[in-house]
């Protein structure tokens, strides 16, 4: 493919089998425009748009192409996956591939490669829209090293975007209705205004710790002292810090108790454990799972402002290092706060 592609991901029936674990799930009916950056050993912005009817084919292809509008990659991969090939004809959808490659075509991107197969899954046959001789069969999805590599960083692969929504539904609705009840009837934290800072944060402290010992699930009270830790801003604030360095121990243990929150949580407290769940996400490059963090946190609270902020930024394929300096401007407060993460290093995370 380019040189700026990691040698896992040159090899066409790698990169096809590699998608899960880009985007966070098994595409289906899907383009996934992979761009390359140059310098440097891995793909730059990956966004995944469902097949188009005939008649939106050209909107699709210039809403997707004008996200790679920042002028930071030299190409791009496309990927459909979906469709019947039939004997002796070219893959499907080429259509849709030529409007596509126009569209990259006005904001100077050469497409490097476009690529098909019905369905990611072992065996499944692929194909190039270029070179008639260029196909295969995808190879045993588990046995890949995008798939080894994953595995050693506790990546999951879901297999639908439905199941990956799935993660953010409630536990216990019952549970959550109740916490709501208590929440809306607190005007103000339940701690003194003097220590007020620091009783918060060892609200989350204690979380962490008792998160590392498996205790279960959490309870009313515990769910509620935490939605009032994160009312505070300089807590919020504080643990962005805890995404970096991305992939991390201590960044998948933030990652989980974010997610556990989302879930145990009533609106509109969920947005802020939601809204560090979506940075955590994108810290490590998982756009897909960060988008709909987001997206419910402004579900949870409209107009939330770093919420809102970050969900912008996504949509605009700012890489993730750009927005490195908002966990590394938070973490001057860890030291005070007592949360700071094992061996942070605040040049790593800038």
């Amino acid at each position: 493919m380019t040189a700026t592609t990691p040698a896992d991901l040159r090899d066409p029936a790698q990169l096809l089998a590699a998608l899960p674990y880009l985007i966070g799930f098994r595409p289906a009916k899907s383009v996934v425009l992979i761009g390359h950056e140059d310098p440097g050993d891995t793909p730059g912005l990956v966004l995944r748009g469902d097949l188009p009817r005939r008649e939106h084919r050209v909107h699709q292809a210039r809403a997707l192409a004008a996200r790679f509008a920042a002028g930071r990659h030299i190409g791009v991969t496309l990927a459909v996956v979906g469709g019947h090939r039939r004997p002796g004809k070219p893959p499907p959808h080429r259509d849709f591939v030529d409007e596509l490659a126009a569209a990259l075509g006005e904001q100077d991107l050469p497409v490097l490669h476009a690529l098909w197969t019905p369905a990611i899954s072992t065996g499944a046959p692929w194909a190039c829209y270029r070179l008639e001789e260029c196909a295969g069969a995808l190879p045993d999805l588990r046995t890949t090293v995008i798939a080894a590599a994953a595995t050693e960083y506790g990546t999951v692969a879901f297999d639908s975007r439905e199941e990956l929504e799935a993660l953010l539904a409630p536990r216990t609705p019952e549970a959550v209705a109740r916490r709501a009840d208590r929440l809306s009837r607190m005007t103000s934290p339940p701690w003194p205004v003097a220590t007020r800072v620091s009783e918060a944060a060892s609200v989350v402290r204690a979380a962490f710790v008792r998160q590392r010992k498996g205790e279960g699930a959490l309870t009313d009270e515990e769910a509620i002292l935490l939605a009032c830790a994160l009312r505070l801003p300089e807590i919020r604030d504080a643990c962005l810090a805890m995404a970096v360095p991305p992939k991390t121990t201590e960044a998948r243990e933030a990652e989980r108790l974010w997610l556990t929150l989302v879930r145990e949580t009533p609106a509109p407290d969920r947005a802020e454990a939601a809204t560090l769940l979506g940075f955590t996400a994108y810290m490590r490059g998982d756009g897909a799972f960060a988008g709909m963090a987001l997206d419910n946190a402004l579900e949870a609270q409209p107009g939330h402002v770093l919420a809102s902020l970050l969900k912008r930024v996504l949509h605009h394929g700012t890489p993730p290092k750009v927005i490195r300096g908002l966990a590394t401007a938070a973490a001057g407060h860890l030291a005070g706060f007592g949360l700071e993460p094992a061996e942070f290093d605040a040049e790593q995370a800038a």
